[in-house]
C-alpha cells in the first residue's frame, strides 16, 4: 500500500505542477456548456415572414390579427408586407427572408362560402429545423383562425392534457450532465492517457521496474492516481457548471452524495478503460490521434446531445454499451430529475462493473520489463 501511494504521490506532484493540464482538461467543457448551450436548443424568435395581400378582405384582415398577436408576444417571426408573391420567393431564396405567406384572391370570400379556402406558405427547407418551427406555427395559427368565433356551448372535441413533471428545462441544463462527463474524460485523457504514454516514452518507467514495486502496485497506483484527477475535474465542472446553468440542486446533501457517487464511478471506469487501451502503446503519437476518434465514439452515441430513441439500430446498440451513456444518464437523473439514488444505482453498476473488467485486462496485459 505505501509503494501504491507512493506512485499516487508522484503523479499528483507531476500533475499540479503543470496547471495548463488542468486548464485544459477542465476548460474546454466549459465553454462548449456555454456556446453549445447558447447557440442550440433555443426557439425560433425574429424570424423575418414576408406576407404578401391578394385579398385585403376581412378574412385576410383575421390572418394579419394573427401574426401581430405572434409578433407582440412569442416574437417567433416578425410580418413584412410584399406586393408580389415572386418577388417574395426570390426572396426567400437569397435569403433576405425565411419564409413568405400568401393569401390568394378571394380568400375571405371563399372561407364564407366553405370552398377549401387555402393559404400558401413558402419555406427554405434547406435548413430542417427553421422551416419546421415556422411550419408548426402556421399550422397553429390556422388552426386558431378555423375555429368557430362563437364556441358552442356544449364541446364535444377530444383535448389532451399536458403534464410536464419538471419545470422548464432549458438546452444548457440538458447539456450540463454531457459536459461533466466530457470533463472528465478530457482530464483522463490528458492527465492519464497521454501522461502515461509520455512517461513511458521518455524512460520514466524504468525507474518503476527496479524498484521492488509489483506490477499489480504499479497498474493501481497509476489508475488511482488518475482517477484522482478525474475526480476532480468532475467536482470542480460539476459546481461551476451548475453555478452557469442555474441548477440550485448542488446545495441539496442528497443529491450531492449521488453526484459525488456518480464522479467516482464515472472516473474510475474511464481510467480504467483508458488504461486498458494504453497499455501496450509505445509510440506518443497514438493517443493524440486516438482522441478524436474516442471522443466521436463515446461521446456522441451517449445521448449528451441528442435523444438516443432517435438514433438508428445500430447506434444504439452503440449506446447500450458505451460507459458515456450510463454516466450521462447518472448525472441527469440527480441534477436535472432528482429522481432518487434507486435511479442510479444501474448506472453506478454498470460504471463499476466496466471499471473492474477493464482492469483486470489491463494489469493481465501490462509487462513488467524494460
Amino acid at each position: 500500500m505505501t509503494r501504491m501511494l507512493a506512485i499516487i504521490e508522484r503523479e499528483l506532484r507531476k500533475f499540479f505542477r503543470s496547471p495548463t493540464l488542468m486548464l485544459a482538461a477542465m476548460v474546454f467543457p466549459l465553454v462548449q456548456l456555454v456556446i453549445l448551450g447558447n447557440a442550440f436548443g433555443g426557439k425560433i424568435t425574429e424570424a423575418r415572414m414576408g406576407v404578401v395581400d391578394y385579398d385585403g378582405g376581412p378574412q385576410a384582415r383575421r390572418v394579419w390579427e394573427a401574426f401581430d398577436s405572434v409578433t407582440s408576444n412569442i416574437r417567433t417571426f416578425t410580418p413584412i408586407r410584399y406586393e408580389s408573391d415572386k418577388k417574395a420567393q426570390e426572396d426567400v431564396q437569397s435569403g433576405r427572408l425565411d419564409a413568405a405567406v400568401i393569401i390568394p384572391p378571394q380568400f375571405s370570400r371563399r372561407v364564407y362560402e366553405g370552398l377549401n379556402p387555402r393559404l400558401g406558405l413558402v419555406v427554405d427547407n434547406s435548413d430542417q429545423f427553421l422551416s419546421s418551427s415556422l411550419e408548426a406555427k402556421m399550422q397553429e395559427l390556422t388552426t386558431a383562425l378555423n375555429q368557430p368565433q362563437v364556441q358552442p356551448r356544449v364541446v364535444n372535441a377530444i383535448t389532451l392534457e399536458i403534464v410536464e413533471l419538471y419545470p422548464f428545462i432549458d438546452y444548457m441544463k440538458y447539456l450540463l450532465p454531457g459536459s461533466i462527463t466530457l470533463a472528465m474524460f478530457v482530464s483522463v485523457m490528458i492527465g492519464g492517457g497521454l501522461l502515461y504514454i509520455d512517461d513511458k516514452a521518455r524512460g520514466v518507467h524504468e525507474g518503476f521496474l527496479v524498484t521492488p514495486i509489483t506490477k499489480l502496485e504499479l497498474v493501481f497506483g497509476l489508475v488511482a492516481s488518475g482517477a484522482i484527477k478525474a475526480v476532480m475535474a468532475g467536482v470542480v465542472i460539476t459546481l461551476l457548471g451548475s453555478l452557469i446553468s442555474g441548477l440550485g440542486v448542488i446545495f441539496h446533501p442528497v443529491i450531492l452524495a449521488q453526484l459525488l457517487l456518480m464522479i467516482v464511478a464515472t472516473s474510475f471506469a474511464f481510467n480504467a478503460m483508458m488504461f486498458l487501451m494504453m497499455v501496450r502503446i509505445e509510440d506518443p503519437l497514438v493517443p493524440r490521434a486516438m482522441f478524436g476518434i474516442l471522443n466521436t465514439l463515446l461521446f456522441f452515441p451517449s445521448g449528451a446531445i441528442y435523444p438516443i430513441s432517435a438514433f438508428p439500430g445500430w447506434l444504439r446498440a452503440v449506446a447500450a454499451v458505451d460507459p458515456f451513456t450510463y454516466a450521462v444518464h447518472g448525472f441527469k437523473s440527480a441534477l436535472l430529475k432528482d429522481a432518487g439514488f434507486h435511479a442510479i444505482v444501474p448506472d453506478l453498476l454498470y460504471l463499476f462493473a466496466i471499471g473492474a473488467v477493464t482492469l483486470t485486462l489491463a494489469t493481465r496485459l501490462f509487462k513488467r520489463t524494460l
